[in-house]
């Protein structure tokens, strides 16, 4: 994978996770993340793995094993995230007005984040 492309994936990718964490997602998967094995929190992961679909798509130049399976691992990694991030915040009722609470939203996002640098990690490997 060149330089180019890499960036470009990458760019794609933040475009991605704001369409789907700020734009499309909805208030029955917000109050779902929370809950272990909420439909809502399993619609969002889904909702990225299918977002990322066709940058994967463009990268590789194809469907193959290795899309199937960074979907499959994008979408696991992105709903355990998002959980244990709501998770940490019910256990310490933290809210907004709490410093704490931007933290774990900064770590929350920078967490997706290292995920598309591993996604295109495993992509560069794969050649």
């Amino acid at each position: 994978m060149s330089v180019a492309l890499a960036l470009i994936a990458l760019a794609l990718f933040q475009i991605k996770h704001y369409l789907g964490d700020f734009q499309w997602q909805n208030g029955w998967m917000i109050a779902g993340k929370a809950r272990y094995g909420h439909p809502g929190g399993l619609a969002h992961a889904g909702l990225h793995a299918l977002l990322s679909l066709p940058i994967l798509l463009f990268v590789t130049g194809g469907w193959s094993g290795t899309v199937a399976g960074v979907l499959i691992a994008e979408g696991l990694v992105h709903y355990h995230i998002d959980w244990l991030k709501l998770r940490l915040g019910a256990v310490r009722d933290m809210g907004p007005d709490d410093r704490e609470f931007w933290h774990l939203v900064g770590l929350d996002q920078m967490a997706h984040q290292m995920t598309y640098l591993g996604v295109l990690a495993v992509l560069a490997i794969q050649g």
